[in-house]
Order: C-alpha cells, then sequence, then structure tokens
C-alpha cells in the first residue's frame, strides 16, 4: 500500500477520501491551537498526531473500505463491517508509541507520558480508569496489550514519515516538556494534597477535551463540508462593535429602584478593567445583574483579550427569556452573536447553524444550564468534555449561584479555581443571596473571598433596595389551606396581586383548587406543566401585572417562579424554605418599586406538607426556623431585616456546616461496591490505590484517578424521572399522532425535539400509578416513547393522576 491509500474516513456522495496523514495532521492543528489556550500548544499538538495510528494498520484499512463499499464481498480483503465495527482497535497504538518512547523518562516526562497516553487510548471512549474500584491497573493492561492486536508494530512501519518525523521532534522537544513543568510547578504553587491531584484531574480534562473537539472537527468537517462553512472557530466580531451596541441600551429612571440598578450598572463598567480572577456581584433581588454582569463581561473581555463570554443559568423555564433579551441587542450585528445550549431549545431556535455551534460551544456569547456546564467539567464520555477548552479565556458568569447542587460544591470550587488562577479566565457569582463557597473545609475545596472581589459595595444596596416587609406568620399546628386562602383573598384586596409559593406540588394543587375563585384572573404553576403549558400562563400572569392596565391576580406556584423569572406582586406568601429561597420569592413582590409603601411578604407554615421525598428542604427549614429563632430575639443582629445580608450570611453558615458531609459528592456501597465519593476518586483516590497495594504491591504511575466510574455515577440532578409527552395542545396531539407511526428515526428525533415543549418529567412511582389507570401509552410497541391520555391533563395544573377531563380521542 503506498501511504496515500491509508483512509481514515470517507465520504460516498462525491468519492472524496480523508487519509490518516490529513486527518492526524488537521487534529494536531485543532488540538494545538486550544491546548495553546493554557500554553501547551505543543502537547496538544502531539496528542493529534498521535490518537488515530492504529489507522494504518491491516485490518483497520480492510473494515473501513469494506464499511464505505471500496471493497465488496467476493474481495479478497473484504470483511463484515458491521460486525467488526468499534471492534478494532485503533486508540492504544499511538498510546503504546509515546510509553514505549518515554519509558526510561525522569519524572516530568513520564507525567507527560502519563497524560498523553490516557487521552490517546481514551478519545472515544471517555476517559478510562487508570484503577478502577476494584484496584486494578486499567491503564497498564492497555499499555501492555498486545502489540498485534493494537497494531503498534504496523504502525511503525506504514506511517507516513512527516508525520513520524513531527511525532519525534516533539517527544524529544524541550520545550513541550518545559510547557508542561511551568504549569505542574504552578499548579503545586497554588495547591497541596487532595486538590492538587483534582487540579491535576482537570489539566488531564482540559486537554482531553482539546483532542475530542479537534477529533470531531475533523472528521465532521470532511463529512459534511458545509458544516465548516457554519463554524466561527473563534473569528468573531471585535468585542468593541458589541459594547458599541450594548452602551446604546438606555433605561427610563422612574424611581429609586431604576436608580440604583442604573448604578450598579455603573459599577459593573468601572470594574470590568480590573485584574483577571474570581468576583462576586451581590445585588437584592430585581437590582438589574442579568445586564450589569453583561456589561461587565463585554469590557473585560476586550480589556484582557478574551474570547467569548458564558453565561451560566440553573433552569430551562428562565433562560429562553433571558438569552432573547441579550441576543436582541445584538441583531444589527449578526442574529447569531448570542448561542443558546440547553434541552428545552424551542424550534424556531434549534436551527441546524445552532446544534453545529452547541457541540463545542463556538459562539461569542453562550447561554447555558448549570447541567451542561457540570456535565462538561465532570461528566462521562466524550459528548459534553467536548467542550471544557472553550472555558479558557472566558468571562463565565453563574447566575443564581445558590443553587449549585451542594454535593457539587467542592469539586465545583476546585474547577473554579482552576479557571481562574490556570486557564486566564474569568468567573463572577451573580445572586441575592451568596452563598459561603469561600468557607467550606479549604482542604476539600474553597473559593478565595476578599471584599476587593465584590464588584459593588452590596449592604447599602439591601438597604436602598429593601422594598419589602417581611412577616413571620407561623403559627402552632400550620395554617390550613382554608385559613390560607382567606389569607390570600384579604391581601388581594389589599395589595391587588398575591403570588404563594409552596415546597410541593401537592401543595400547589390543592391551594389553587381553593383559591381559584378569589379572581377570574387565578393561576397554577409547577413542574406537572409542560414548558409550553407554563409559558402561556406566566405571559397571562404578567400581562395581569401590567402597571398601565392592571387586573386582580392570585398565582399559585411552586419554587419554579423564584429564580429569574420578571413578575412583580403586591404580595407575596412563601411556605417556610431556606431563607435563601425565602428571599428569592420576595423578589417577586414590589420588584419595580412601584407600590405605595412596602409590599408584604409573609412567611407561612403549611399543614399536610410531605417532606419525605425532599429531605434538603427539610433541613433548610430547620436553619431557617433557627435564625428566625434568633431575629425574634435580637432584631438588631440582623439590621432588622430578616433576609438581609446579614441573616443571609448566617443562615449559610450553620446550613453548610449541616450539610458539608454531603459536599465532595458521596456514592454509596450499594451503587459504588464501597462508600466514597467523586472527589476522592478524581483525585487521589486512596482506596482504590490501597486495594491495589494489596493485591499487587505499588502503583507503577503518578496518576491514580478513577475517571470512567466517577463519570458513570456523576449526575447533576440524580432523579429517577422519565419524559413523558403530554397532550396540552393541538401541537402536541399533532406529534404524538406523527410519532406513533414509526418514523424514520431522523425523523423522529426531530420531532422528538420539538416535543420537549411538551413534555413532563415523572417519578416512577407516578408511572406505575398512570400506568395502572390506563393512562400512559407507547407511541408503537417498544419505541420507549411514552404519552399521556388527554383524559389525566388538566388545563390548571397539568399532569394528573385521576381523569381531569372528557376523553378525546387523537385518532392515532
Amino acid at each position: 500500500m503506498k501511504t496515500t491509500s491509508y483512509l481514515a474516513h470517507y465520504r460516498k456522495v462525491d468519492c472524496a477520501r480523508h487519509s490518516v496523514k490529513t486527518h492526524s495532521v488537521e487534529t494536531s492543528l485543532f488540538a494545538k491551537k486550544f491546548a495553546g489556550k493554557i500554553r501547551l500548544d505543543l502537547i496538544g499538538e502531539l496528542l493529534g498526531l498521535l490518537h488515530d495510528l492504529g489507522k494504518y494498520s491491516f485490518e483497520y484499512q480492510c473494515y473501513i473500505k469494506s464499511a464505505v463499499g471500496l471493497l465488496c464481498p467476493g474481495d479478497k480483503q473484504y470483511v463484515d463491517a458491521k460486525r467488526l465495527k468499534g471492534k478494532i482497535d485503533h486508540s492504544t497504538a499511538g498510546a503504546q508509541w509515546i510509553n514505549e518512547a518515554l519509558r526510561d523518562a525522569v519524572k516530568i516526562n513520564k507525567l507527560a507520558l502519563e497524560i498523553v497516553a490516557l487521552c490517546v487510548v481514551s478519545h472515544h471512549s471517555g476517559l478510562i480508569d487508570v484503577f478502577d474500584i476494584a484496584g486494578e491497573d486499567k491503564f497498564s493492561a492497555r499499555l501492555k496489550k498486545d502489540f498485534t492486536l493494537t497494531h503498534y508494530c504496523e504502525a511503525q512501519e506504514k506511517i507516513d514519515h512527516s508525520i513520524l518525523d513531527r511525532i519525534n521532534e516533539l517527544i524529544k522537544s524541550e520545550d513541550k516538556n518545559n510547557q508542561l513543568k511551568r504549569l505542574i510547578i504552578r499548579i503545586h504553587e497554588l495547591f497541596s494534597g487532595q486538590i492538587r491531584s483534582f487540579s491535576k484531574t482537570l489539566l488531564i480534562r482540559f486537554l482531553f477535551s482539546s483532542l475530542v473537539d479537534a477529533d470531531r472537527l475533523s472528521t465532521a468537517d470532511f463529512e459534511n463540508p458545509e458544516d465548516a462553512r457554519l463554524r466561527y472557530l473563534g473569528n468573531y466580531p471585535d468585542w468593541q462593535n458589541l459594547i458599541d451596541c450594548f452602551e446604546l441600551i438606555s433605561f427610563e429612571i422612574e424611581n429609586e429602584v431604576d436608580q440604583k440598578r442604573c448604578e450598579i450598572s455603573s459599577s459593573c463598567r468601572q470594574r470590568a478593567s480590573d485584574k483577571q480572577g474570581l468576583y462576586y456581584l451581590t445585588v437584592p433581588t430585581g437590582g438589574g445583574k442579568t445586564f450589569s454582569s453583561l456589561r461587565f463581561a463585554l469590557h473585560h473581555a476586550k480589556e484582557h483579550e478574551l474570547d467569548r463570554i458564558i453565561y451560566v443559568i440553573p433552569y430551562t423555564s428562565i433562560i429562553d427569556q433571558n438569552a432573547s433579551e441579550v441576543a436582541k441587542i445584538f441583531d444589527s450585528i449578526s442574529k447569531e452573536i448570542v448561542l443558546e445550549h440547553h434541552s428545552n431549545l424551542v424550534p424556531e431556535k434549534d436551527t441546524y447553524r445552532n446544534r453545529i455551534l452547541s457541540e463545542n460551544w463556538d459562539a461569542p456569547i453562550v447561554f447555558t444550564t448549570s447541567v451542561q456546564l457540570l456535565e462538561t467539567l465532570f461528566g462521562g464520555g466524550t459528548r459534553s468534555v467536548r467542550r471544557m477548552h472553550q472555558l479558557a479565556k472566558s468571562v463565565i458568569i453563574f447566575d443564581e449561584i445558590q443553587t449549585l447542587p451542594i454535593k457539587t460544591v467542592h469539586m465545583f470550587n476546585n474547577a473554579i479555581n482552576f479557571l481562574t488562577d490556570i486557564c486566564f479566565s474569568t468567573v463572577i457569582f451573580c445572586t441575592a443571596t451568596q452563598p459561603l463557597l469561600h468557607e467550606v473545609e479549604p482542604s476539600k475545596g474553597a473559593v478565595p473571598y476578599s471584599d476587593a472581589m465584590e464588584i459593588v459595595d452590596y449592604p447599602p444596596l439591601f438597604d436602598a433596595l429593601n422594598r419589602v416587609k417581611v412577616q413571620d406568620c407561623q403559627k402552632s399546628g400550620g395554617w390550613a389551606e382554608e385559613e390560607l386562602t382567606e389569607r390570600v383573598k384579604v391581601l388581594l384586596q389589599d395589595k391587588g396581586s398575591v403570588l404563594v409559593v409552596t415546597n410541593t406540588k401537592a401543595n400547589a394543587k390543592r391551594l389553587y383548587e381553593s383559591c381559584h375563585g378569589l379572581s377570574e384572573n387565578a393561576f397554577h404553576l409547577s413542574t406537572s406543566m409542560c414548558p409550553k403549558h407554563r409559558k402561556t400562563i406566566l405571559e397571562e400572569v404578567i400581562n395581569c401585572l401590567d402597571p398601565s392596565k392592571p387586573k386582580p391576580v392570585v398565582c399559585i406556584s411552586t419554587q419554579l417562579i423564584e429564580a429569574g423569572v420578571d413578575v412583580d406582586f403586591g404580595a407575596v406568601i412563601r411556605c417556610l424554605a431556606g431563607l435563601d429561597s425565602i428571599a428569592q420569592a420576595a423578589g417577586r413582590c414590589n420588584r419595580n418599586g412601584r407600590q405605595e409603601g412596602q409590599g408584604i411578604v409573609q412567611i407561612v407554615n403549611i399543614q399536610n406538607e410531605n417532606l419525605d421525598k425532599l429531605p434538603e428542604i427539610r433541613i433548610a427549614q430547620d436553619v431557617t426556623l433557627r435564625i428566625l429563632g434568633e431575629y425574634k430575639k435580637n432584631p438588631a443582629d440582623f439590621d432588622k431585616d430578616r433576609i438581609g445580608h446579614k441573616a443571609m450570611k448566617r443562615f449559610y453558615k450553620y446550613y453548610f456546616y449541616k450539610r458539608a458531609h454531603e459536599m465532595s459528592y458521596p456514592v454509596n456501597r450499594e451503587r459504588l461496591g464501597s462508600d466514597d465519593n467523586l472527589l476522592s476518586l478524581l483525585s487521589t483516590n486512596p482506596q482504590s490505590v490501597e486495594e491495589h497495594k494489596r493485591k499487587h504491591g505499588s502503583p507503577p504511575h503518578y496518576l491514580r484517578q478513577s475517571f470512567k466510574t466517577a463519570g458513570k455515577h456523576f449526575r447533576v440532578i440524580d432523579a429517577p424521572t422519565e419524559a413523558i409527552i403530554v397532550p396540552y395542545n393541538e401541537e402536541a396531539k399533532s406529534i404524538i399522532a406523527k410519532l406513533s407511526a414509526k418514523l424514520p428515526l431522523k425523523e423522529e428525533r426531530a420531532l422528538l425535539k420539538t416535543a420537549q415543549q411538551y413534555s413532563v418529567n415523572i417519578f416512577p412511582y407516578i408511572i406505575k400509578k398512570l400506568q395502572k389507570e390506563n393512562a400512559l401509552f407507547q407511541t408503537y410497541k417498544e419505541s420507549g416513547i411514552w404519552y399521556l391520555n388527554d383524559q389525566y391533563y388538566s388545563k390548571d395544573f397539568g399532569v394528573s393522576l385521576e381523569p381531569v377531563s372528557q376523553m378525546e380521542f387523537l385518532g392515532a
């Protein structure tokens, strides 16, 4: 075979061939660029050149040519490609190559060897375990795999000479060694113990991300050349152009709230020229932090020549509104400045280009969710980690940082420190209720804090933007629904609009049924309703709250309304919860300061509240009760503000103490085989290492991590829910009808994407009850796609466990 005949990919539409040489060079150039963000460009280049060396083998060439039709049944070299798919090892040879070359290397070269080999050997499967839970050395097993199975010797013989020469140059390169040495020294200077090992995990994931994205880009752009023309590849409009558009925004100043919002925005503009690092934007709810933080980010990105801004929002229910508002600002430059990446993207925004750019967050401004961000940092496989290198040289804004899952606290803190100290990124924590992430156990991972890191002087803001009077209205035995309904009635007459926020869907439903006669504009919101339904209801609520033509309105909602939803009620009743949740609910009251006097926020304890499946709310309630008790004894200690910054700091101090044991992402024996935590598995991994020592003696590697095991068990939302499609409207019913006919896979996937806005996530025990009621059906046998009987979906509160409407046949 001539070297040009070694095939990596084949494009059937025009019979174009993508050689192993071309693919390796393209991948190396992309990986060099991506790893270069943290000054490891030579290691990135080496990764790209090594990753597919096994494709030079005779066995792989027979497989790929048979798969694409260049070899036909009857040809001597033809093989059954379907049977062999995924079974021919082409990723181990590159790892063995560097292992053989640096077998006797000194420490820093040995570490480089391990990092490069691990990334190369894992680039299709996701990072493998170095040691698994049983103490077995999975990494060595791959490196020692029989050369005939990995095609290592064949690769040595057949590799293109230009590739071979460059690999050898890079392996011997002192510049490459010094790049890694400088970064490892930096990690050792900054971190110690478990955190030092965890930081090396993040470094490995970063390099792995660079390789995976590079490999996928080279492959995809060959297979679909049009895709290459859709990508930015970092060639974005100049920051100054975006700043000029943004600075054209003007805000009417009608009252003190508007004045304070302008002052907050001005402070963000002034601080944008400060050095890179971690910042805190602590602003009372309704203080305009979305646009203020973005103003900081735009100017800061220009000042420090950064690549992108990533805006992280906790809930898909609010991301669409925020992203749309920001996107409109830049319409005069391009309608594609802002990239939205989340699971509930509406069909009109879910364009082909959006999907292409979302694969690796290739846009100047990205709006995404906490789930996507955390999966990028810690998830298994290759799909999410591909984006990690895009977090470097960025401004990353975390909106409502208090919603960070408690189990991820230490891993998250360590990742933030890695991004700010190693990856030349700036991070902003935005919230009215700043959690004390700097006061958790430092040996496991805490972020830094100083007054200078606060973008605005926040204590005076809480006084100036105090638009509500918070009343503790709890009583012995709790409030019955009938009593709470009467309280809503009184507040509605006094304030014109009332929001009640409950902790459970069951309480929200019962209270709505009790209150719906109080006004013709009575609404219910919960996650039992599909996103489209919730959006419609929210629009009706906002219309009733329009200050130019207000209508009496009552809204009974679960916590989904608390973060980022821009509504302004005259009064809010909040069922007892964490003080942070109470403060967020209070942010929906007199939000714009338009009421005469203060809005009213009342804290109540409700009867028949079942929190058995919500233990974290029970813990938060207990801490809030302690704070309210201390407030009662000495209000002056809290500046006479039950939800002010002093009360909030004390709340988090007590709350984090109670949940400190959960912050390293514990995984129990039942799931893992032994009690451990992901922070441990991704750092020093002592249990696995000790088991290896017991069985086999001292570990042969510097690396110890159980990457694959940790990735398998990492879930941002660890709730075993399943999505069902609900017949909310005619479009939803039409989708169900179409899905009930077995469609081509591509068509079915497109419909399922549209169906997300008509889907509700429900727990297994609810599924069983609905199945028992004969209320759930599969679209077709063994499709795994479930839809709800019309009778079990209410226009008022969504999914029901009993019939609520007359049967309507779908005609499917």
